[in-house]
């Protein structure tokens, strides 16, 4: 069996501005070609379909398209809620849409109750684990603690046991942050209390293990990887190479998987340096289609720097001040994009005050930034 793992599409996101709907549906199509021209049985998108909980309506349906060739490519669909998706608006009419081979899995209730899809060797079980936001399943579940380890280990140790009595080869979707592995800006922080890292053990006994959350392609070990998003959402993520994990299931489950790379609609660029360099040194003509952040070095901030710089480079998106020898124009705030939301707020407060915040402050900003995480998850 063949099975494309992707992850964090993030339908309707823009990047600093600009949109992404355009290059999103490039990625649809590769995503179908692959599908196509690979023979890929089951499609497993891993949590984060869209990038919020109310998504416009040009990303709905562009999704909708999506899953529809999808189907028509004679292929299945295994998706799960993300932290940015509403489970509930993902997950509405999951059980009349089944018998189309669009499966939706977004109520934790359900991980145990997998998707089997069979081949000349039997069947594999297919579980979901959506985004678990540890405030909301501790009180059913009676979780010992509140941390994303407690969530995902609970809900692996359900998968197991229905493993264990079905003696299927299994492939386990999951949303989650696992230790070791590496972020990028355009990731929203998960954190509860400090924790948000789950161990990779948390996983042990699934047969295929796809991750959704972090951006950048990785291995944790051979048979649990994050595919990564289909394309960047920051600038952090430059060199990233995107795509999906073709992965191929044998008679004794995991066999082997290659990364199925895709399209790059507009490269993205990082350049530093004076103004003047910048605009006349040949060394920059590759730079001059990339989307682009700039860090200008004058020592004196240039005026229309923005204007003068997009007459060469006309997609520059974002641009700071790193004066040589420092001054003044050297102190740059730290960005809010890709921040744990207590950092952005315990700064504001040092900003407007002067001082910074005390720890009861603290304390009520974390309650208020956890309620607020949980009435959206609840949307």
């Amino acid at each position: 069996m063949r099975v494309l793992h992707t992850s964090d599409w993030h339908l309707g996101r823009s990047f600093h501005r600009e949109s992404l709907l355009s290059a999103q549906g490039v990625f649809v199509d590769h995503l179908i070609e692959t599908v196509r021209s690979e023979r890929v049985d089951v499609v497993v998108v891993s949590g984060d379909v869209y990038d919020r909980a109310l998504p416009s309506v040009d990303a709905v349906e562009l999704c909708n398209q999506a899953l529809r060739r999808l189907v028509a490519e004679g292929a299945r669909a295994v998706l799960i809620s993300g932290n940015h998706d509403s489970a509930r608006r993902l997950g509405f009419g999951a059980d009349l849409i089944d018998a189309a081979g669009v499966h939706l899995r977004t109520d934790p209730a359900r991980v145990a109750e997998p998707v089997l899809a069979g081949d000349g060797a039997g069947e594999v079980a297919f579980y979901g684990i959506p985004y678990l936001e540890p405030e909301l399943v501790r009180g059913p579940w009676e979780l010992p603690e509140r941390t994303h380890t407690a969530a995902i280990g609970h809900a692996m140790s359900l998968i197991r046991a229905d493993i264990a009595e079905r003696g299927a080869r299994s492939v386990v979707l999951a949303h989650a942050f696992v230790t070791g592995g590496r972020g990028s800006d355009s990731e929203r922080d998960i954190s509860v209390g400090g924790v948000a890292h789950v161990p990779v053990t948390a996983f042990d006994g699934a047969g295929y293990v796809a991750l959704g959350h972090l951006h950048g392609r990785q291995r944790m070990t051979e048979t649990v990887r994050y595919s990564g998003s289909p394309i960047a959402y920051s600038f952090s993520e430059t060199d990233h190479v995107k795509g999906s994990w073709l992965v191929e299931i044998g008679p004794d489950g995991f066999a082997g998987a290659e990364f199925a790379e895709a399209p790059v609609p507009r490269r993205l660029g990082r350049l530093t340096g004076r103004l003047d360099d910048l605009l006349t040194s040949a060394a920059h003509a590759g730079h001059e289609d990339r989307w682009l952040q700039v860090t200008l070095t004058d020592p004196i901030r240039p005026k229309g720097a923005m204007e003068r710089l997009r007459t060469r480079f006309p997609h520059t998106l974002a641009l700071s001040f790193e004066p040589e020898g420092g001054g003044p124009e050297a102190v740059i705030r730290p960005r809010a994009a890709g921040r744990p939301e207590i950092e952005v707020a315990l700064d504001f407060v040092r900003e407007v005050r002067g001082e910074a915040a005390d720890a009861d402050e603290i304390g009520m900003l974390r309650r208020a930034i956890e309620e607020c995480r949980t009435k959206e998850a609840m949307a």
